[in-house]
């Protein structure tokens, strides 16, 4: 008994990176999971530098919003993945700049 699919492997298709794994364009969802990402990254940065706590708390309350937000009305799994590492990200910068100094300049 012969089993084609082990006699003639079909071919893979190369590699591709993409957000939309399902076949569709989502450019309003792919565009929030990456400002979710974004700013959860420029948040988290902003986290190693207590002079810098204004621009990570600001950042990293807008990021944890966007990418709540995201997370709501996402279409595929590397979409949920973009916004769980921005909302991580945005969450840590957010609540070491408030432990740095807060939402207002320090005198």
């Amino acid at each position: 008994m012969a089993v084609p699919h082990v006699l003639h492997p079909s071919k893979r298709e190369p590699f591709k990176l993409t957000l939309n794994t399902d076949g569709h364009s989502h450019p309003v969802e792919n565009a929030l999971a990456v400002a979710a990402l974004a700013c959860g990254v420029v948040a988290f940065v902003m986290a190693f530098f207590p002079s810098a706590h204004v621009v990570g708390s600001w950042v990293g309350t807008l990021g944890f919003g966007v990418g709540l937000y995201s997370q709501y009305v996402s279409v595929t799994t590397p979409q949920r993945a973009l916004n769980i590492v921005g909302l991580v990200g945005s969450f840590v910068g957010a609540a070491l700049g408030i432990v740095h100094g807060g939402f207002l300049p320090t005198p």
